[in-house]
């Protein structure tokens, strides 16, 4: 269970041969007599006796060693439990969060405070709320974190439908979500700059009787600055003056109080946050559920080897050598228990791997990846498109989202032939694939207009190898095809592969996440960079090629093709901004908004 403990055994066998050496020299006498005189002039009545000390050092100490290393033959059954920690997120999206009294904006220093926080979040299940003028669930109670951390930079005052600052509507959409998922003893955390007393009185009722305790991210500064609009200048009053938000701490700091939780000013570090989310040592009763499931656990024997330790101690003892280490005990410390980097040693090669390609090692996880899938899709995010592809086509379920990865794979080497042969593959074994029927599509008019390319070429007469036009057209239908993607293609909510949480196997994965890299990962067609996709390697295509060096001619046509392409609007909130939308129209028509309420 510890097997670094075997490694004290090799000081134990030195000293021992040294010892040993010297005893077969004859002690210290061996420095000053000959060795011919020596068995002479010295007797050897003590020499068994003294002999065997090396011997029962080197015993006793491989014993030590060896319990401490903590041999073990058994397995146990160990019950596994799940803290319930459910945080509710709110976040203030009302107009004057764009306030720049902190620096670059109140909103991108609350957004970065909350992705922060994620970073933190490794037990439990995390929701997220955005409220103007009403409240609406981004994300719902949920573990995967990296879900809710895409969609936090998308959020913004522009997006939302009504203008104003509903935080009673948000606490309330807070507590709603905690009673639907059962959760009894919540929590919710609000960041914003400042509520009313109404709200304040509002809020209070709420959560009385819901078990859930409120904390409260104060954001801004009293002083606070103006709100900059889209089209230029400045948001003004009815009256015509510049509207200058300053931070309200008193409503916040009693709503903390009220809602049973802390209040703090947002400040740089993690204070703030370690603060106000900050757990007892032991969860409390009622806090953790037992999963129905048990890990093994290794039971440790080493005890045992203890009893084979007690006569050679109490020897050494009479001997005199323990009293003389004992003041080495007081050197001694309980080293604290941090993961290292040797734990590295007992994981698998793809488990590895997985920690490599989540910390963006791609060349790294290339490497050590034994799963064709996961190998491929460390090797197209580290650019090696062909090794990519031979890993995708050795994958043994040869599945049509394996053909589709590997098209997607030729297509960003340049091979157009081979990546149409393998999207017409995964079509047969698909054929309602639309993503690779639309790649397919793609490639082939790449290739039409490189064959187009050549027969201009060759009637002009331009002069050059025979094989340029056919290089050109590869490296013309590498960018178009890095700038125009399949239309079904765009972000995803959830990121594919391995959940951060712990490492695992790849196998273990649902077969359309493995080998597929996230759309984080690829630039996304700007028509539809904030629609979900599946689990499929829906971002694999032939997108942002490496664009080698180009003629004039066709320098200018991708140059004229790319500003087509920055006519589409780009907007990865748009799919939010709708979900609101539809959302707040549901509700005026069933409770009608009041006009009399502040618009930031």
């Amino acid at each position: 269970m510890r097997p670094w403990w075997l490694a004290c055994a090799l000081p134990a066998i030195v000293l021992c041969a040294l010892l040993w050496r010297q005893h077969r020299r004859g002690g210290g006498w061996s420095q000053v007599i000959e060795p011919e005189l020596l068995p002479y002039l010295v007797e050897a009545g003590d020499r068994p006796r003294r002999a065997r000390l090396p011997l029962l050092l080197l015993g006793g100490w491989l014993l030590a060693c060896l319990a401490a290393a903590g041999p073990s033959f058994q397995k146990l059954p160990q019950p596994l439990e799940q803290v319930q920690d459910a945080l509710v997120l709110v976040l203030d999206l009302s107009y004057s969060m764009k306030s720049t009294d902190q620096a670059p904006s109140r909103l991108d220093r609350a957004r970065q405070k909350l992705l922060d926080l994620l970073q933190q979040r490794r037990e439990g299940q995390t929701a997220l709320v955005a409220f103007a003028g009403d409240a609406h669930v981004v994300a719902p109670l949920t573990d995967d974190i990296p879900t809710i951390a895409n969609l936090l930079p998308a959020l913004n005052p522009d997006m939302m439908p009504l203008r104003g600052s509903d935080a009673a509507g948000a606490i309330a959409m807070a507590v709603e979500l905690l009673h639907s998922a059962g959760v009894a003893r919540g929590r919710i955390l609000l960041l914003s700059d400042g509520v009313s007393r109404d709200q304040v009185r509002m809020i209070d009722r709420q959560l009385r009787g819901s078990g859930a305790t409120l904390s409260v991210l104060a954001v801004g500064t009293k002083t606070g600055a103006p709100l900059p609009l889209p089209q230029g200048g400045f948001l003004r009053d009815s009256g015509g003056a510049i509207v200058i938000p300053g931070l309200e701490e008193a409503p916040l700091r009693d709503l903390a109080a009220r809602g049973g939780g802390r209040y703090r000013r947002l400040q740089v570090d993690d204070a703030d946050i370690d603060y106000l989310l900050a757990q007892p040592l032991l969860p409390a009763a009622g806090t953790t559920r037992e999963l129905n499931a048990a890990a093994d656990v290794w039971q440790d024997q080493g005890y045992w080897l203890i009893l084979l330790l007690l006569p050679l101690a109490l020897a050494l003892f009479r001997r005199g050598w323990l009293l003389g280490l004992l003041p080495l005990l007081l050197l001694l410390e309980t080293p604290p228990a941090t993961a290292q980097d040797w734990q590295e040693l007992w994981l698998t090669p793809d488990q590895r791997g997985m920690r490599a390609l989540q910390r963006d090692d791609t060349a790294r996880a290339a490497e050590l990846f034994q799963d064709p899938a996961w190998a491929g899709t460390a090797a197209y995010r580290n650019g090696d498109y062909e090794t990519a592809a031979g890993h995708f086509a050795s994958e043994e379920s040869a599945d049509a989202d394996s053909w589709y990865n590997r098209g997607n794979a030729l297509a960003r080497a340049g091979q157009l032939d081979e990546a149409i042969a393998a999207y017409r593959q995964s079509l047969a074994l698909e054929p309602g694939a639309t993503d690779a029927a639309a790649n397919l599509e793609l490639v082939e008019q790449l290739k039409q207009q490189q064959q187009e390319q050549e027969q201009q070429s060759q009637g002009e007469g331009e002069d050059g190898p025979q094989d340029q036009g056919s290089q050109d057209g590869n490296d013309e239908g590498q960018s178009q095809a890095g700038e125009t993607d399949s239309p079904e293609q765009g972000s995803t909510g959830d990121e594919s592969g391995e959940p951060p949480s712990a490492p695992e196997d790849p196998s273990q994965t649902d077969s359309g996440a493995a080998g597929e890299p996230t759309a984080d990962e690829a630039q996304q067609s700007p028509a539809v960079s904030d629609q979900q996709t599946d689990n499929r390697e829906q971002n694999t295509t032939p997108q942002d090629l490496t664009l080698p060096e180009l003629s004039m001619e066709e320098a200018e046509r991708d140059q004229a093709m790319e500003l087509w392409l920055r006519r589409v609007p780009d907007d990865p909130s748009g799919l939010l901004r709708e979900k609101f939308r539809y959302q707040s129209r549901q509700r005026q028509q069933q409770q009608p908004r009041s006009d009399n309420e502040p618009e930031w």
